[in-house]
């Protein structure tokens, strides 16, 4: 496993870690659930205090990985050769006639009636 798989195990788990600790907050500040009597293991504004400060370091570290995956991916260097796996095949017929010709004009319909816009087709009842 290569040094950029690594990075992108980690940033995916700071980023699911940093979605919990953002949807723990209360919008008023303090924790979903978390204190709310001073004599607890941790008091509202500690709560408070503790996920706001984890949001910060998770969100830095975040964004540092991010840096460091564009940076490792660069480095890497271009690739080998372009990928033509998605290209479209040409028709059989015109590939054993002459595979390096232009494609062929598609016939005109209709050269003496030049076709009129949607709004002045008259309408035969």
């Amino acid at each position: 496993m290569g040094l950029f798989h690594f990075l992108l195990v980690v940033f995916a788990v700071v980023a699911a870690a940093l979605v919990g600790v953002i949807l723990m907050q209360r919008s008023e500040g303090g924790g979903l659930g978390m204190g709310g009597s001073p004599s607890g293991l941790m008091s509202a504004r500690g709560a408070g205090d503790f996920l706001t400060r984890t949001t910060a370091i998770l969100a830095t570290l975040f964004v540092i990985l991010a840096i460091a995956m564009a940076f490792v991916s660069a480095k890497r260097g271009a690739p080998a050769g372009v990928d033509e796996t998605l290209e479209r095949a040409a028709p059989a017929a015109q590939q054993q006639a002459d595979p390096d010709a232009a494609p062929a004009e598609a016939p005109a319909a209709d050269k003496a009636a030049p076709a009129a816009p949607a709004s002045e087709v008259p309408l035969d009842k």
